[in-house]
């Protein structure tokens, strides 16, 4: 018990110490203009506790070109801190191998992450940071083992997930994370228990139910209470009884994935610290040298910081950079300091550049014409495999990684953030397929200037997609000579939806190929350049 209420000592009297320091600049720093959120506000209205339940929204659509005010045009999500939307994109360069640099520190950060080919069967990651900060954390959790296998689909779901309302407003604000190890049960319409589960690292929870009306009731460990209850929407804010921890009677027709329910820490706790718990490391990284392709990514984001650790002579010359981080083996790579990172926003936002980081479409509702898609394994080399599985709960990707071991080959561990110890996920996978040029053995380059276009898949939702990527000029790139990011489109040229949420880029060469393996099973095949190492 006193393990779980040290947590709470921690995180709070840790927050307090360093949000104010390592955490994005304030909005008082943030000057630089940003021409993205160009449609009428979306404010939230004053929470009004009511008994009833709550209305359902329908699913909401941003984008290609406008965005609420305070909406990420890269997640089509709202953002915790709106001035962070007016700070340019940092780029940072960030290793996978040695295998000593995983976990990496940062990921779930960031709005997109492109992983390449570097040669010798080694891949990289170029991680945008935008309208998000980095930040460590101790997530709280329950008293429960914190599921860590993904659920399937395989009737209705009923589910979705249990979180920390710091600010106890019973609304599930962009920067409140989830708590792991919450039990949960599952009650027929006798009042019969019929299911139970647990929350995941991310705090998301799901049963496969039939037609029929069903009682969801959480486990709060004593240490915990829970917050308001049906201040807002059922999307947004907490369902459970703060008395009970019980929904109302749920009429299951379909799948619901918005029944939820906010914890605070109780008044009537007092928590003691653990000097054993550590916190994370206020880094991001390990950070990595620089490629030819940071210079085709880097001008999809207008007025970008790209952050590397130096590169071959004949690379550095040909690559745009604001910040460099001392190049080391060690641990995989230098890590990066939030509080330099900081640093790093806060000179490139002084200088009142405009840029535009639209252009991509996000939709709630999942398109049409999917194929489904349950796993997306990445096989780059024998020693360099990875893997998606789709979860039902978060509908969202879960990322494995090999331990590059030739005895271990093929068999993978969950992937996490340093920062939090959390389950990596992504909503969208999208593997793209471009054409590479072998400069020198041990230096490639990846064609995705602008102008150009090629084939690509997308995978959400437990489905695939066939699309195609793009960096082709639009209106506004031709009337204002700039560059947007990489755009997705349908085979007909009409926006393709991305889910709101985190976008995960595979780039592959143009030899390389997709397979279905069987039953929603689908392997990602990287078949290198000629003449690359």
């Amino acid at each position: 018990m006193h393990k779980f209420i040290s947590f709470i000592f921690i995180i709070s009297l840790l927050t307090a110490c360093s949000s104010s320091e390592e955490v994005g600049p304030t909005a008082t720093e943030a000057k630089s203009p940003n021409i993205t959120s160009t449609s009428e506000s979306t404010q939230l209205p004053v929470p009004i506790n009511t008994s009833t339940p709550q209305s359902s929204p329908s699913p909401a659509t941003y984008g290609p070109d406008e965005f609420p005010q305070g909406f990420n045009p890269l997640t089509g999500q709202r953002v915790a801190d709106a001035s962070l939307l007016d700070i340019p994109a940092l780029l940072i360069s960030i290793s996978h191998f040695p295998p000593v640099a995983r976990p990496q520190a940062g990921f779930s950060f960031a709005p997109f992450v492109y992983e390449f080919f570097i040669t010798e069967g080694a891949t990289r990651h170029l991680t945008v940071f935008h309208g998000e900060s980095p930040e460590p954390e101790i997530p709280l959790h329950g008293e429960c083992e914190i599921r860590k296998e993904p659920i399937p689909q395989t009737d209705l779901i009923l589910g979705n997930r249990v979180w920390h309302d710091e600010d106890q407003n019973g609304l599930q604000d962009p920067d409140e994370g989830g708590i792991g190890g919450i039990c949960i049960n599952l009650y027929d319409a006798d009042n019969n228990q019929i299911q139970q589960t647990t929350t995941d690292s991310n705090g998301y929870y799901a049963f496969n139910v039939q037609t029929g009306q069903y009682t969801v009731e959480f486990e709060k460990p004593s240490w915990l209470e829970f917050t308001q209850k049906n201040v807002w929407n059922e999307k947004e804010d907490s369902d459970a009884d703060p008395a009970t921890g019980r929904t109302e009677v749920v009429d299951v027709t379909s799948s619901l994935l918005f029944w939820d329910a906010g914890l605070v820490p109780s008044s009537n706790i007092t928590p003691t610290p653990d000097p054993s718990i550590k916190f994370p490391a206020a880094q991001v990284g390990p950070v990595r040298s620089g490629r030819l392709v940071y210079r085709h990514i880097g001008n999809f984001y207008q007025n970008s910081c790209l952050i590397y650790a130096s590169a071959d002579p004949d690379v550095l010359s040909q690559i745009p950079g604001c910040a460099t981080v001392p190049h080391t083996d060690a641990g995989g790579g230098a890590m990066l300091a939030l509080t330099r990172m900081q640093e790093i926003a806060r000179q490139i936002s002084g200088n009142f550049r405009k840029f535009n980081y639209t252009g991509n479409l996000f939709s709630e509702e999942a398109p049409e014409g999917g194929t489904p898609a349950v796993e997306l394994r990445e096989f780059w080399a024998n020693l360099n495999q990875s893997k998606w599985t789709y979860d039902a709960a978060s509908e969202a990707w879960w990322r494995y990684v090999d331990e590059s071991d030739p005895d271990k080959a093929g068999i993978f561990q969950p992937a996490v953030d340093r920062l939090n110890n959390r389950q990596l996920m992504f909503e969208n996978i999208v593997l793209v397929f471009a054409e590479h040029i072998v400069v020198e053995p041990t230096i490639v380059d990846i064609n995705l200037q602008a102008g150009e276009v090629g084939k690509a898949y997308l995978f959400r939702d437990g489905q695939v997609y066939n699309i195609r990527w793009s960096t082709r000029a639009g209106d506004y790139e031709q009337e204002t000579g700039l560059s947007r990011p990489m755009h997705f489109v349908n085979m007909d040229g009409t926006p393709a939806a991305l889910k709101p949420g985190h976008t995960w880029v595979i780039i592959f060469t143009t030899q390389s190929y997709l397979e279905d393996l069987s039953a929603g099973i689908w392997r990602a095949r990287f078949i290198a350049p000629e003449g690359a190492k």
